[in-house]
């Protein structure tokens, strides 16, 4: 698999932040407007229906109604922007050989809290020309949707200045954990600069042990520009083994997994480079 040009990508950090707070108003309003003119069986539904729209913001991992999201690369070739979540962990020196024996490039995902246990691996990362993004400080998965203003700053900013000293080079790109992104994510991303990256092909394989399953489902949604969701070190022991059945699937397909060029849209961008 030989790697094309990196893909120039819009680099979309939260412009308005605490715009969410004028919604809310907005639609606590009408909400009362609509409970004072039709009394309260109306208004109760249409309450619960506002409440529901900002549940259904947080809990869709492709919603926009907080903040952008980049679900897919903008282009027509056969490439693919392959995203590893999760780590580091006891699988990563294992990815990165399989990677470099594909001729495939791919973003890590990190927590913070686990790249300080394996910072080595961190830099080894970066040194064999892969990309480094931010999942959080400690990926509070049951929880990370329901976090308060403090603490989602405390998980972002905490991961990004770790990742960063250890690198050498800040993140540009930041997933939610579980994909779920409520309305504190959006102010701590544009303090540091970071645009959120949702995918738009996954297979579970953090659950799944099935690889051949896994890469069947990923294979359905195979199109130029996808972004591919992996993981690294789930329980089942065996995400290297589906990561090389999908690395074969996507040279047989003529797909290349390529990394993006951050091009800045609004917002700020951190120094330090495009690729990541």
């Amino acid at each position: 698999m030989i790697q094309i040009m990196a893909i120039p990508v819009p680099h979309r950090v939260p412009r308005r932040p605490h715009a969410w707070w004028m919604l809310l108003l907005v639609s606590q309003l009408l909400v009362a407007a609509i409970w004072w003119r039709w009394d309260w069986p109306v208004g109760l539904a249409a309450m619960l229906a506002s409440h529901l729209s900002f549940l259904w913001g947080t809990l869709k991992p492709d919603s926009r109604l907080f903040s952008p999201v980049l679900t897919r690369l903008p282009t027509r070739e056969r490439a693919v922007w392959l995203t590893i979540d999760d780590g580091p962990s006891a699988d990563t020196a294992a990815v990165l050989d399989l990677l470099d024996a594909h001729g495939a490039k791919a973003t890590f995902f990190l927590v913070g809290e686990r790249a300080r246990e394996r910072p080595e691996l961190v830099r080894e990362i970066v040194r064999r020309g892969h990309g480094i993004g931010n999942h959080s400080h400690s990926h509070p998965q049951s929880m990370f949707w329901a976090l308060g203003p403090a603490r989602m700053r405390e998980q972002i900013g905490r991961a990004q200045a770790e990742l960063t000293a250890i690198a050498g080079v800040q993140p540009r790109w930041f997933r939610a954990v579980v994909g779920m992104a409520n309305p504190f994510v959006a102010s701590a991303l544009r303090e540091h600069g970071l645009a959120r990256v949702a995918w738009s092909a996954r297979g579970f394989d953090a659950v799944a042990a099935d690889p051949q399953a896994v890469v069947a489902r990923i294979e359905r949604d195979l199109a130029p520009g996808v972004i591919v969701l992996m993981h690294e070190g789930a329980r089942h022991g065996r995400n290297v083994e589906t990561l090389q059945l999908l690395l074969q699937l996507l040279e047989k397909q003529g797909f290349r997994a390529v990394l993006p060029v951050a091009n800045p849209v609004h917002g700020k961008t951190p120094p330090g480079g495009g690729v990541s």
